[in-house]
């Protein structure tokens, strides 16, 4: 027999089949009968388990125990999916004989967050922390899907590097073949260059970033979704495509992942065609004016303004996404465009969804001298960056791109409450296993 998945018994009415997967509930009746719920990749079904010698295959197992099972496909309106198996015949595939570490068939997982962690080879298997990474890939999908529409081409960027890409703190030093080495805390100079070859590329993967912190909103690893383009007037073209991109993941969503979203209860954004935006300095004028915080002058947002401007973008705009322009030059790698009618301010960007900072971007200097001037006036030096700055002695288009953080976007589209969740197997300054 062809195995038979829990979302096709519909097409199998009155046929006799065979189904494989886990035993996610055991529920045992006075009487004798016993009702076994299979969880496979596509769902869970219900299978009605009456005959003594049926019973006495499956006596003792536990839950997460691996059988097959053929059985006959009956009609049952009060059953999930509306069908459920009779008559089975069990075969063990993989005993399990001892309690796990803490429940999984529970709509809500009773477990400390360390603790679920500790067990997360397990604990993932619940259908809810499932849900979570099948959005996740499908974020990738949506975000994949919109970019190969407009021409872009994915490219794989090395994540061992032999200087330290952006500002040159907080990487992870390797030992190299006797050499020193760093993991790539991003792409950028990579995509910048594959910018020169293809004019539009993007990345899926993960990015290293050595920051000492225990934040709910921080890990060590994440995965990056990034992208770059050329001939661009400036980063409001950029604003555009991530615009489009950010639309085009939750219409995908939407139609591809409708049992996940109903699962978390996600709402999903307001997300309307064009983003609201705000330039930087007017940002800090508002959270003065109307929640009496002086944060003028400062070089960044803390993550309550951050809170603020996306309750004010929500109220005013109806928008769960809100840019924010203009961050000051002091704050933005050396490879940021000036604004060059404000140049204390860049011509870059952070998207606000739901608050809370989800995307880094905007447009990226395009000329090998104002590079030249850019290093000098950090106290950079060429050397450390001399094979990126050959990119631009060879020609380069106006170009800028953006970042979104993976697990970031899951996090604040679910309603998590720490970032951790939003990773398989989270790395942070603690975190090694497993």
């Amino acid at each position: 027999m062809e195995r038979v998945l829990s979302n096709e018994l519909s097409s199998h009415a009155g046929e006799r089949i065979m189904m494989a997967g886990w035993m996610h509930r055991i529920r045992r009746l006075g009487s004798g009968m016993v009702f076994v719920h299979l969880r496979d990749r596509s769902g869970i079904c219900q299978i009605v388990v009456e005959a003594p010698e049926a019973v006495a295959s499956i006596d003792g197992l536990l839950v997460e125990s691996v059988i097959q099972v053929e059985g006959t496909v009956v009609a049952e309106p009060q059953a999930a999916g509306g069908y459920e198996v009779h008559d089975p015949s069990f075969t063990v595939l993989s005993p399990v004989t001892e309690a796990l570490p803490f429940p999984i068939n529970k709509p809500v997982i009773n477990a400390h967050l360390d603790t679920f962690l500790d067990n997360a080879m397990v604990g993932l298997r619940a259908p809810s922390k499932q849900a979570i990474f099948k959005l996740s890939a499908a974020v990738a999908h949506g975000f994949r899907e919109v970019l190969d529409g407009k021409g872009f081409t994915e490219v794989a960027t090395p994540k061992i590097i032999g200087s330290a890409s952006e500002s040159g703190a907080n990487v992870f030093a390797i030992e190299y073949f006797g050499k020193q080495a760093y993991l790539a805390q991003s792409p950028q100079f990579y995509k910048q260059m594959m910018v020169g070859v293809f004019e539009r590329v993007y990345e899926v993967a993960p990015v290293f970033r050595a920051e000492p912190h225990q934040t709910i909103r921080h890990l060590n690893e994440y995965v990056s979704m990034d992208a770059e383009m050329g001939f661009i007037k400036d980063h409001t073209t950029v604003m555009a495509l991530l615009t489009e991109v950010i639309r085009g993941i939750l219409s995908y969503l939407t139609t591809h992942c409708t049992g996940e979203l109903e699962l978390l209860k996600v709402a999903m954004p307001l997300a309307p065609e064009t983003f609201p935006h705000v330039y930087f300095p007017d940002a800090q004028q508002w959270i003065f004016e109307h929640q009496g915080e002086d944060c003028r002058g400062e070089p960044d947002l803390a993550p309550q303004h951050e809170k603020w401007l996306g309750e004010w973008a929500k109220e005013t705009f109806q928008s769960d996404f809100l840019f924010v322009t203009g961050y000051p030059m002091v704050k933005r790698p050396f490879y940021t465009a000036p604004n060059r009618d404000d140049p204390k301010y860049s011509n870059s960007f952070d998207l606000l969804f739901r608050g809370t900072e989800l995307v880094t971007g905007g447009q990226r200097l395009n000329k090998f001298d104002d590079y030249a001037r850019a290093l000098e006036s950090r106290g950079m030096t060429q050397d450390a960056v001399a094979a990126y700055l050959q990119t631009f002695r060879f020609g380069m288009p106006p170009h800028g791109g953006f970042a979104i953080g993976l697990e970031r976007f899951i996090m604040q589209l679910t309603g998590l409450t720490n970032l951790r969740e939003a990773a398989l197997f989270p790395r942070d300054m603690e975190r090694l296993q497993p």
